[in-house]
């Protein structure tokens, strides 16, 4: 993620940042991904902080709120600061996503629709699955508690689980739809992944009784139970990794074999130089947070095979605006 300017006296401002400083009201242009003095906010920025810029024809929403079908059920008043910092690590999704133009003005296809549900409603507590069907992205807003997603992480034997991780593990189901009409993209992806026609709910009853090692071939155990699962681990995992690089740059962070002051992760169409300086950079900061006994920054291995993988998921997702 950038660092953003102040359009009034250029200090520094941050990706969830509504006011500087200086009192100047900012609200962030996605179209432009630049922070601009606000004219007009997005109709939830009053009730959940919402600081994009809105759009022309959305009643007043933002982009990403627009694609908000279902909200939880607020009438439960836990439910809305858990709306809220599940919308901030949407719109933390999209804003990359518009790097390489998904979803922008020059991208003509389809947007996802989001269901964002609560397990506690008003008629009682409810099960919420998460996932993507035909479009449609449903996410379980209860994780947003942080003490909830990590008692959920530790029974799982998870080695990372964040509100930003399930949107990039669920869009990234929606991007293969929308990849698929590209030419030779299910070859290729089929030679890499396997084939995603295969039974997917035998799958996961087989992947839940006697779960996999990763292995070499895989960047998580949840990516052996199907084709569809380790593409969305995959993408996720890239979105990840090319997120750490750029957000270390901008920060100014840097090591002797880079990256660059200036440098753009996005606009880089080397995947392994990427990859490289994502994971040197990781290194570093992990060895800071045990200065403080804090987690590894990104406890993963990216071995050749899965290296392949994410090699590939990049070049389609940046390449799907480009002639």
């Amino acid at each position: 993620m950038q660092v953003f300017n102040c359009p009034a006296c250029q200090s520094p401002l941050w990706f969830d940042n509504d006011r500087c400083t200086c009192g100047q009201e900012v609200g962030f242009d996605p179209q432009a991904q630049v922070m601009v003095a606000v004219t007009a906010r997005c109709a939830n920025h009053p009730a959940i902080g919402c600081n994009w810029l809105p759009e022309p024809e959305a009643d007043g929403l933002c982009r990403s709120c627009a694609m908000t079908e279902t909200v939880p059920d607020l009438r439960e008043a836990d439910n809305l600061p858990l709306w809220a910092r599940t919308e901030a690590a949407k719109r933390w999704m999209l804003a990359n996503l518009a790097r390489w133009g998904w979803f922008t003005d020059t991208d003509p296809g389809p947007r996802p629709v989001f269901r964002l549900l609560s397990e506690d409603t008003a008629q009682g507590e409810q099960q919420v699955t998460m996932g993507h069907a035909q479009g449609v992205i449903t996410i379980n807003v209860s994780e947003a508690d942080e003490a909830t997603r990590a008692r959920r992480q530790d029974d799982l034997g998870e080695l990372y689980r964040t509100m930003l991780g399930h949107m990039r593990h669920e869009c990234a189901h929606f991007l293969f739809e929308r990849l698929t009409v590209r030419p030779a993209f299910l070859a290729w992806f089929r030679s890499l992944f396997g084939d995603e026609r295969a039974d997917y709910a035998k799958a996961l009853d087989h992947h839940y009784a006697a779960p996999r090692d990763p292995g070499e071939t895989h960047i998580t155990p949840y990516a052996t139970a199907h084709p569809h699962e380790d593409w969305a681990e995959t993408v996720a995992h890239l979105l990840h990794l090319v997120d750490i690089a750029d957000s270390a740059a901008a920060a100014g962070l840097s090591l002797p074999e880079g990256p660059p002051p200036g440098y753009n992760a996005y606009a880089d169409a080397d995947a392994d130089r990427v990859l490289n300086h994502a994971v040197r950079l990781s290194l570093a900061v992990t060895h800071v947070n045990r200065a403080l006994e804090l987690p590894d920054l990104y406890p993963f291995v990216l071995t050749p095979s899965v290296r392949g993988k994410l090699g590939f998921a990049h070049d389609q997702l940046r390449a799907a605006f480009r002639t």
